[in-house]
């Protein structure tokens, strides 16, 4: 669930531009690059619970000719529009990933007793701008629709979420991100995740429930990144992250979120990343 930076936004603060403008690397340069993650994650249990397991995270974030990828916790992207000079630019590409909502042993027993579920297999895209330059040449403000559907036998929904990213750096060895987004899913995935039929109620205790889709959450995050090597386009670096999310509607109001779990959520994780 976390986002290694971008070298291009990985450089200085505007305070340190005019002192140290002729060490530093074209804002514009597309050379090719690999950062790779991994730390523990403190996660809920499934999603709306109330109950947290800590788990081993991973992460990528790279580019190859041009081409942009990096993963957002089990889903790997790919921007395919290469960056020009512009500080204005456009983002598009495919998306796909896996959904684990669920899947395995819930520590809530009532929730445990509900069926177990499938893993969902999702595939989509997203389409976006980011501007870059607004604080300092390093630095990106991006928005972006991701849209994904679940083509395995899952719940065989559609979700959509809107976000809004930035991110700059403070410094050549530190980098931080801001984000808000918000998500939307169909009924399918209502019902899938949060529905409990007669056969549910009966094995869990909980009442029964038909959740709709709509409007699912809303999330901040923060992310930080530090580097131990004295430079964070190479080597070393120590990563943060910080979640939090809110659950709206059905989904909120789902016996597994109300009377079993919490609506609110929260997500952090610690580790270290080696750029080259």
């Amino acid at each position: 669930m976390f986002k290694i930076a971008l070298s291009a936004a990985l450089f200085v603060s505007a305070p340190a531009l005019a002192q140290q403008a002729a060490a530093l690397p074209d804002p514009n340069d597309q050379s090719d690059l690999f950062s790779i993650g991994a730390g523990a994650g403190f996660i809920p249990d499934y999603e709306g619970s109330d109950d947290y397991e800590l788990i081993p995270v991973v992460g990528i974030r790279g580019r190859v000719s041009g081409i942009n990828f990096y993963s957002r916790g089990t889903y790997l992207y790919a921007d395919l529009i290469r960056r020009g000079d512009n500080a204005l630019e456009f983002d598009l590409g495919p998306i796909v990933g896996v959904r684990l909502n669920r899947t395995g042993k819930v520590k809530d027993d009532a929730v445990d007793e509900l069926p177990e579920l499938d893993t969902a297999i999702e595939i989509g895209g997203f389409a976006g701008v980011t501007y870059h330059g607004l604080t300092n040449p390093y630095d990106a403000l991006s928005f972006h629709v991701d849209l994904t559907t679940d083509v395995g036998d899952a719940h065989g929904s559609t979700v959509i979420t809107p976000t809004i990213d930035f991110g700059t750096p403070l410094s050549t060895t530190t980098y931080v991100g801001v984000s808000a987004s918000a998500e939307w899913a169909g009924d399918g995935y209502a019902d899938y995740y949060y529905s409990i039929d007669p056969a549910g109620s009966l094995a869990s205790g909980l009442p029964l429930f038909e959740a709709d889709g709509g409007f699912k959450h809303w999330r901040l995050s923060l992310f930080a990144n530090q580097s131990i090597s004295g430079d964070l386009t190479h080597g070393w670096s120590i990563f943060g992250i910080g979640l939090y999310t809110k659950l709206s509607g059905d989904f909120a109001d789902s016996p597994i979120v109300d009377d079993r779990g919490s609506s609110s959520q929260w997500f952090g994780a610690l580790g270290v990343a080696y750029t080259f």
